[in-house]
């Protein structure tokens, strides 16, 4: 199998690899950098726990090659947090206790900060419909649209 070098920018630091034609973006992430924030869950699109913003759009990284993502942007969970500092997606899941396990969580996160960065006063359904393609097996969603909306709070 042939290798492609691979140079990725993730949460704004560029990043290189050679890696195989096969590879998916999540290995690429968790394996090659190490950035384990971007959870594997089901592998088919299915779950939403690998979600990660791919030039600012959120994608299931099980479903994206890492040569499709050569000269492009990334950002993991682990570019939420500034300095620090959490950011209010973050906190608004801490606040309104929008975890359980755990397992979801970053890819709720990533999908929630995605929505916020379009829509400054999203509304139950609107939340409820951008976080539809992520699945969460403990909380039943009530919180993790409250926090959803602690962070539209506390970010307008």
């Amino acid at each position: 199998m042939a290798n492609h070098k691979v140079t990725v920018t993730v949460n704004g630091a560029p990043r290189q690899a050679q890696v195989e034609s096969r590879l998916l973006l999540v290995h690429l992430l968790r394996e090659e950098f190490r950035m384990t924030g971007t959870h594997i869950g089901c592998d088919t699109t299915h779950c939403g726990a690998c979600t990660v913003l791919l030039d600012g759009v959120p994608v299931k990284s099980c479903t994206v090659l890492a040569v499709q993502a050569d000269g492009r942007s990334v950002m993991t969970v682990e570019g939420l947090e500034k300095d620090g500092q959490l950011h209010p997606i973050q906190e608004g899941f801490m606040q309104e206790h929008g975890l359980q396990c755990g397992y979801c969580t970053p890819g709720m996160m990533m999908t929630g900060y995605a929505l916020l960065q379009h829509s400054k006063n999203p509304q139950e359904g609107e939340i409820r419909q951008a976080i539809s393609g992520n699945l969460c097996r403990c909380t039943g969603y009530v919180n993790i649209v409250k926090a959803v909306e602690h962070a539209a709070a506390k970010l307008r």
